[in-house]
């Protein structure tokens, strides 16, 4: 592997790591702290806002990191006609989905902040909050079965 490629990959793996890190523990601590009345508007919407740039931020590094992996790894029908290639597609749909789906939740989110609430908008949330986790493993995953070589 080149060193451009490892690079790429390596930097694939920590942005996808941190990113659905953080999604989980917003889901998992902020929010029931949100929830519980023991954070005030102010440090929820500076979480909210810290996970709103780690998704832009990994959303585009993973872009680019990810189609340099591919376009050195995979031709069209690859990519369409094996079993890998299809675990990539399906990584890239995931993708899609968790950075829609956290664009919009950390929207609604802070659009109650803004009204100085907190607790409600924790609740409303939190269901669409543990989607995004839930997609987000999935996507650290499908990535660890690339990863592993079991679909050569």
């Amino acid at each position: 592997m080149d060193p451009v490629q490892g690079t790429a990959v390596v930097l694939h793996t920590i942005f996808a790591g941190v990113w659905v890190g953080s999604v989980v523990f917003m889901t998992a601590s902020v929010l029931p702290m949100a929830k519980d009345g023991l954070l005030d508007p102010e440090a929820v919407e500076r979480a909210s806002g810290q996970l709103t740039t780690i998704t832009r931020l990994s959303s585009l590094l993973l872009l680019a990191t990810g189609s340099l992996m591919a376009s050195n790894i995979y031709t069209a029908d690859s990519l369409f006609g094996s079993g890998r290639g299809h675990l990539v597609l399906t990584m890239v749909a995931l993708w899609l989905v968790l950075t829609g789906l956290l664009e919009m939740t950390t929207r609604r989110l802070e659009d109650g902040l803004q009204a100085q609430r907190v607790r409600a908008p924790a609740a409303e949330t939190e269901t669409w909050f543990r989607a995004a986790s839930v997609i987000g493993l999935a996507l650290l995953t499908v990535g660890g079965v690339i990863s592993s070589g079991v679909f050569v």
